[in-house]
């Protein structure tokens, strides 16, 4: 638990996977004549005179034209932006709006566009893939922050502000009572965590860092970090939406390893202090049973 802004905020964490297969199951669309893909239109064919010879373009006249076919650009393949393991692409929301089961504005929505999280700052989304229509909208496929955790859904871009690449990973076994921090694919440092007592656990799934607190007292039992995440506790009423966050050992670090928490991911002093400042927003969290 953790207080912030007025707001108590549970802590905890995870990454996410993009997956093998495609990015979403579009039917394919209906195909069209060479000459309508490439914006023209075919050639007019010669007829023959009523004589049964070809007959003469008056000189003086222009033959009529072919009224011009409007092109339509064609869909674009799926674009993968993460793989969420070696490098992960996420971004602010800056437009509210809706979110989308397909890359369709006729799609069933799924969730809406949230501009700030939990604590109220800006809301960050995980970008896993894009896809441009057929009328040329460009949509992002991301994953979405809130209860019940572990949502996808498509999004325009245009409500997304800069793209931002971060190549960290956190992995928390629960069992092991153990984190394993990535930079590019590359194991960095193992630490010792608490994390969710057995009526309480520390939900699994793929999840990111929202937002980070640098916490000056050392008096504050989440010293000297504060990492929120997008996971949510499984307790049904908690204030603050029962964020899952990654901080300091509560005044408690005898417990670390162990299952102290409501859902925490609880650190050590010295290895929060390492982790807080280097890790970014949009940093996979993947927490695994």
């Amino acid at each position: 638990m953790m207080a912030s802004r007025g707001r108590w905020l549970l802590v905890g964490v995870c990454t996410a996977a993009f997956g093998g297969g495609a990015l979403f199951p579009v039917a394919a669309s209906a195909t069209s004549s060479p000459s309508q893909q490439a914006g023209g239109v075919a050639a007019p064919t010669e007829q023959p005179s009523a004589q049964g010879s070809p007959a003469k373009p008056n000189s003086t006249t222009p033959p009529p034209q072919p009224a011009e076919t409007p092109s339509v650009p064609a869909p674009t393949a799926a674009v993968q932006l993460s793989n969420e393991r070696t490098v992960t692409t996420w971004a602010h929301s800056e437009s509210p709006g809706r979110i989308f089961a397909l890359p369709q504005a006729h799609a069933p929505r799924v969730a809406k566009v949230r501009l700030v999280n939990a604590d109220g700052f800006p809301e960050v989304y995980m970008l896993l893939g894009s896809y441009t229509d057929a009328e040329g909208r460009e949509w992002v496929r991301v994953r979405i922050p809130g209860r019940p955790n572990g949502r996808t859904g498509w999004m325009l871009r245009e409500l997304l502000g800069s793209f931002h690449r971060t190549y960290w990973r956190i992995v928390v076994n629960r069992s092991e009572h153990r984190m394993r921090v990535y930079f590019s694919g590359r194991l960095l440092r193992v630490f010792p965590v608490g994390v969710g007592k057995p009526s309480t656990p520390t939900p699994t799934g793929h999840f990111w860092i929202d937002e980070r607190f640098k916490l000056s007292s050392p008096s504050n039992p989440y010293w000297p970090y504060a990492l929120g995440t997008s996971d949510y506790s499984t307790l049904p009423n908690w204030a603050g939406e029962g964020v899952v966050g990654i901080h300091g050992p509560f005044g408690e670090p005898q417990r670390i390893p162990g299952d102290p928490s409501h859902g925490c991911i609880r650190m050590l002093v010295p290895d929060i202090a390492w982790l807080g400042p280097r890790v970014t927003l949009g940093t996979p969290v993947d927490v695994v049973s």
